[in-house]
C-alpha cells in the first residue's frame, strides 16, 4: 500500500472543541476511505489554539519559530488537507484566517482540501461556501464539492446525527479519490538542514 500523509488543521478555541471533533470525524472517514483505495495514511494534527502566540509573532516580525515552522510545514508537505474552523459573524475565525496567511505563497497549490466548519446555530451554514471556500480557491488548493457544517444540534446525544454521518462520508470520498489520483508529496527541503559549506569556510569567504 502507499503510504499518504493527511493534514488536519482545527481552529478550535476551546478544549474540548466540537470542531475539532468534527475534524476527528472527517479524519476518521477519510482514513477509511483511503484504506479502501489501497492507501495507508499518516495522520498529523495542527490545532491553532496551540499556536496563537506565535502567529502573532510571525505577522509583526515576518518570522516562523519552530514550532509554528513544523506546524507550517506539516500542512504544506502532506498529500491532503482536513481545514475546520468555529465560524464567528459569518465567517472562519481570525485565528484560522492568520494561520493560512502566514503561508508562502503557492505553497497549496493542487493541495486536495476538504472543508468543514461549526457554529452555534444552522444559519451560519452558508458560511462555507460564501467564505471558506473563497479563501481556498484563492490559495489554489482544490477544494472537494462536500463542504461538512455541524450545529449543534448534529450531534444527537454525544453521536452523529444520520445526515451528518452521510455528509462526512461522501467528503471523505470525495477527498480520497483526489488524494489517490495524485503522486505521493514530495516532504519539505531545508536547505540549510545538512550545509555542503562549512560556517568557517563562509567566515572566511571561500
Amino acid at each position: 500500500m502507499t503510504t499518504r500523509t493527511l493534514a488536519v488543521v482545527s481552529g478550535g478555541l476551546s478544549n474540548p472543541s466540537s470542531t475539532r471533533l468534527l475534524g476527528d470525524r472527517l479524519t476518521a472517514a477519510a482514513v477509511a476511505a483511503l484504506e479502501t483505495r489501497g492507501e495507508d495514511t499518516t495522520v498529523e494534527v495542527v490545532e491553532l489554539r496551540a499556536h496563537a502566540r506565535d502567529l502573532a509573532d510571525n505577522l509583526v516580525t515576518g518570522f516562523a519559530n519552530k514550532d509554528l515552522r513544523t506546524a507550517v510545514d506539516t500542512v504544506t508537505g502532506a498529500d491532503g488537507l482536513i481545514a475546520v474552523t468555529p465560524i464567528f459573524s459569518a465567517s472562519y475565525s481570525g485565528l484560522f484566517k492568520t494561520f493560512f496567511d502566514v503561508l508562502e505563497q503557492d505553497s497549496l497549490v493542487g493541495k486536495p482540501v476538504l472543508l468543514g466548519a461549526t457554529a452555534g446555530t444552522a444559519r451560519h451554514s452558508l458560511a462555507l461556501e460564501h467564505a471558506v471556500r473563497p479563501l481556498f480557491t484563492y490559495l489554489r488548493a482544490v477544494t472537494v464539492p462536500t463542504a461538512v457544517f455541524a450545529a449543534p444540534e448534529d450531534w444527537a446525544g454525544g453521536g452523529v446525527d444520520a445526515a451528518l454521518a452521510g455528509r462526512i462520508e461522501r467528503a471523505a470520498g470525495e477527498l480520497a479519490d483526489l488524494i489517490a489520483g495524485r503522486p505521493v508529496a514530495a516532504r519539505p527541503v531545508d536547505p540549510f538542514a545538512d550545509p555542503t559549506t562549512s560556517f568557517e569556510d563562509l567566515l572566511n569567504g571561500r
